[in-house]
């Protein structure tokens, strides 16, 4: 059964320096998950495409969980219903740099 709407999120997560690469590896394996940019001092930009709502209050309740993790903050969440329109590899007409600091 194809999707009838798409839920598109943003949330940056905070963890200590010393388990960046542990934060890092459990957000990849998350699936729809993307990290946009990240730091060395522990902070990721974190986008993620799923057609569940309910899935997006799970990944961060599970990244909340993770050892060292001080906070994770929902940035941005949209539900489009159209999801046809959405069929465009954005990243085709976006270039940026995406370090944080």
């Amino acid at each position: 059964m194809p999707a009838s709407e798409v839920h598109i999120s943003s949330f940056v997560v905070y963890c200590s320096p010393e388990t960046v690469s542990d934060v890092r590896q459990f957000i990849n394996q998350l699936d729809g998950t993307e990290i946009y940019a990240e730091s060395e001092e522990g902070k990721f930009v974190v986008v993620m495409e799923t057609e569940n709502q309910g899935f997006i209050t799970s990944a961060i309740d599970q990244i909340n969980e993770l050892t060292g993790v001080v906070n994770t903050a929902l940035v941005y969440h949209q539900i489009e219903a159209d999801i046809e329109k959405l069929d465009t590899d954005i990243h085709a007409t976006v270039t940026t740099d995406a370090s944080i600091g």
